[in-house]
């Protein structure tokens, strides 16, 4: 490990004013960062005194006793104690976990969703936020939430952390800044970050209005796929991966800490910002990834490849070889198989797959799915090309093709996924999306050779 030092790294406001973000590359490294010099002990994790009047403090994600425990050392100004008292129940009405089924929705069916609009009203990260989808249990720490967040306004004095999730964050417009208590992310469409169970922060807004989708993780943490026989290199990369260096905040001003625990929020008011570590080092910690440097693997002869092969980010069960989540992008790429249906094939699958489009449009859909919309094909329910893609590539010159302008991506998850009454009664859905299939033409033909 190098120590990273960066001198300049006090935030001074809650707009984040003249402040740089700072990263470090690796995915799943052991990190140090100090802010100011000398902040980390050499050698050790706890001392009796810590330089500069500080608290040393661990942070863990996982238990103690993992394989490989996640965990950091953080050297702060207070300890967490001290940014936390007497807490009150708060609704955040249209953000929802799972169990939750409500009774008079169905989630059987194929869906699909265009934006959600903005409104005009002023919607920080925690008013901004729409569950469209459960599944799973928050309680047994299995599953995971959908959500799009609309967010207008920066979050003054204000910070947050889930003790139910880690979260994935996918912009789709708009650029966001993540002050955290480990650092400074900022991300912006074609990017994403990666929030861990339990990390404070704030959210501002660097360019607005702001759209995208978020993956809300009850199970274990997202880590890079096996790679198997496709080995070492391609899909994404740990160095493409950026963790925060260490910046910190020393302002003794009224705030409020919101924290969600077992789908309940709960706020309590302090005199400070708790985003007060000075120093940190482990392997426990926010990240943000540059989807533009995916390299995508697929096949070079003939057959369309299962779409696991552009798993980006799995989080696994506890079951082998079957993902709690898979995160799974569709970016450009170069379509060259040989006689070959090139768009993904119809199918029914045990997993259920929720997508997202960042922008452009999507092969096996080249209507209607467009930039900020969302589908959804629960568990063994049919899907597939529509009519157009289907002609399109039945006919198609099957030379080399660049499929250009495109991204889109995918949450699959082993859980049955079920609609929030805001994704079924208030978000924009599309009700003729079933019928997009409606016009595929019976092309049976018994003529022995006959194609």
């Amino acid at each position: 490990m190098n120590r990273q030092t960066a001198p300049h790294s006090m935030i001074q406001a809650p707009s984040g004013a003249g402040i740089t973000a700072g990263y470090m590359p690796g995915f799943g490294n052991d990190f140090e960062t100090e802010a100011l010099p000398g902040a980390l002990p050499e050698g050790m994790n706890s001392p009796q005194k810590c330089n500069y009047g500080l608290y040393g403090e661990q942070l863990s994600g996982t238990a103690f006793t993992d394989v490989r425990p996640e965990r950091t050392w953080c050297y702060r100004v207070r300890p967490s104690v001290r940014h936390s008292g007497r807490y009150a129940r708060i609704d955040l009405p249209l953000w929802k976990t799972a169990p939750h089924v409500p009774q008079d929705v169905t989630s059987l069916g194929q869906y699909r969703w265009d934006p959600v609009p903005h409104t005009g009203e002023d919607l920080t990260w925690l008013t901004g936020m729409r569950t469209m989808t459960t599944a799973g249990d928050v309680n047994t720490q299995v599953g995971m939430a959908s959500h799009i967040y609309l967010v207008t306004a920066s979050m003054q004095d204000t910070y947050f952390y889930s003790a139910d999730s880690e979260m994935l964050v996918v912009p789709q417009e708009g650029r966001l800044r993540f002050c955290t208590e480990l650092g400074i992310i900022d991300v912006a469409p074609q990017e994403i970050a990666i929030l861990p169970r339990g990390l404070v922060y704030r959210v501002e807004v660097l360019e607005g209005p702001c759209r995208g989708f978020v993956c809300e993780n009850y199970g274990a943490k997202f880590e890079l796929p096996g790679r198997g026989p496709i080995g070492a290199n391609c899909m994404a990369n740990p160095r493409d991966f950026k963790a925060p260096v260490a910046a910190f905040e020393d302002r003794e001003t009224p705030s409020t800490l919101t924290i969600k625990w077992c789908g309940q929020f709960h706020e309590t008011a302090i005199g400070h910002s708790p985003l007060d570590v000075v120093a940190w080092h482990g392997n426990y910690a926010p990240l943000k990834y540059d989807l533009t440097t995916y390299c995508p693997v697929g096949a070079i002869l003939f057959d369309h490849p299962d779409p696991s092969i552009f798993t980006v980010l799995t989080a696994p069960s506890g079951q082998p070889g079957v993902a709690n989540i898979d995160f799974v992008l569709f970016r450009e790429r170069w379509l060259v198989a040989e006689d070959t249906f090139r768009p993904p094939w119809y199918h029914k699958n045990i997993m259920s797959e929720l997508m997202g489009n960042i922008y452009g449009q999507y092969d096996a859909k080249p209507k209607g799915f467009i930039p900020g919309g969302m589908s959804l094909h629960n568990m063994m329910l049919p899907h597939g090309p529509d009519k157009a893609a289907f002609e399109g590539a039945s006919n198609a010159a099957l030379e080399p093709a660049k499929l250009d302008n495109t991204m889109s991506f995918m949450f699959e998850t082993r859980f049955p996924q079920h609609l929030t009454r805001f994704a079924a009664q208030d978000a924009p859905l599309q009700d003729d999306y079933i019928d997009c299939w409606s016009d595929l033409d019976k092309k049976f033909d018994g003529t022995p050779g006959k194609k």
